[in-house]
């Protein structure tokens, strides 16, 4: 499988972190990259954050081409005015799409005092579900940040599978899945490049870095 990460849509208003511009693209070229994808079924869509455009450009889009995907939302944000709201993570679900934890203030989980570790896995996670009025039980790690001791954590409390933001293709059903986040300098061209990917002598560096995020 290859799993393709969107962040946000538009213009990017405001930075909450450095860099986080670089993943904001167009809405013309997300259509672009939508279009690419559309017909291919070993392709899975996620969408990391909760930004307003998931509901004002992204849903319109994926309805129209038939498509589903996962949204990860960091739920902190809810009801800020950039972010999804409450009624639009039930507009979500009732357009078919599913429900994924990105935490609680979009936070690195590594090195997470108990108290944080419950708010961001555990709080976080009910809050989501109680507005959605089903279990979550999927995760995206923010940052892409992990190690053994975050793994093992989110394993503990039942989650069913977790994103990484390693840049790998995943086999379907694992419980660890790395993704190809999208950027402002991607194009259709590289788009179908991801989409095509296999795994080679090339990806040698990438696995070697997510192996270490793994046991470290």
């Amino acid at each position: 499988m290859i799993n393709i990460c969107f962040h946000g849509i538009g213009r990017c208003a405001r930075e909450r972190e450095a860099g986080e511009s670089r993943y904001w693209i167009t809405e013309e070229r997300f259509s672009e990259v939508l279009d690419v994808v559309v017909d291919q079924p070993h392709v899975r869509l996620s969408f990391d954050d909760g930004n307003a455009s998931d509901i004002e450009v992204a849903l319109p889009a994926l309805l129209q081409r038939g498509l589903t995907a996962t949204f990860f939302i960091v739920a902190g944000r809810l009801e800020d005015r950039d972010s999804v709201t409450i009624e639009g993570l039930k507009q979500l679900r009732r357009a078919g799409m599913t429900i994924g934890s990105h935490g609680w203030e979009h936070i690195p989980w590594r090195h997470l005092s108990a108290a944080q570790q419950h708010k961001e896995f555990v709080e976080a996670r009910a809050v989501l579900a109680s507005a959605i009025g089903r279990p979550v039980d999927q995760a995206a790690l923010p940052l892409g940040r992990f190690d053994r001791g975050v793994l093992a954590a989110l394993k503990n409390r039942g989650y069913r599978s977790v994103y990484s933001s390693d840049r790998l293709p995943a086999r379907p059903g694992a419980w660890l899945q790395g993704r190809f986040s999208v950027t402002k300098d991607d194009t259709p061209d590289t788009i179908r490049a991801i989409v095509g990917h296999r795994l080679g002598i090339g990806d040698s560096r990438d696995l070697l870095a997510s192996l270490v995020k793994r046991v470290r």
